[in-house]
């Protein structure tokens, strides 16, 4: 994922913003990334991202990243926001 692309969907929060928040404001858990424009407090389906996010960032790594295609992201959230369920492979 590029860092313009939008990790929380339902508020269109950059994984940018996401990371700079995370190095700027240190925050001791995840939930306090709800701060940055409200990311994850939406359909909740990029709170696994955000735990991941902060992780990184939080371990010190310089170049945090998602492993994901964006559009692929939006289809699976999609699919999240009709069924309720997530697939196996992304409840990092």
């Amino acid at each position: 994922m590029k860092d313009d692309d939008h990790v929380c969907l339902c508020f269109s929060v950059s994984k940018r913003k996401v990371v700079n928040y995370c190095r700027r404001e240190k925050p001791a858990v995840v939930s306090l990334i709800s701060e940055c424009l409200g990311a994850g407090t939406g359909c909740g389906w990029c709170v696994p991202y955000l735990k991941l996010l902060h992780k990184q960032v939080m371990g010190g790594e310089l170049e945090p990243d998602l492993p994901v295609n964006p559009s692929e992201y939006a289809k699976k959230r999609l699919m999240f926001k009709q069924t309720g369920k997530r697939e196996a492979s992304t409840s990092e």
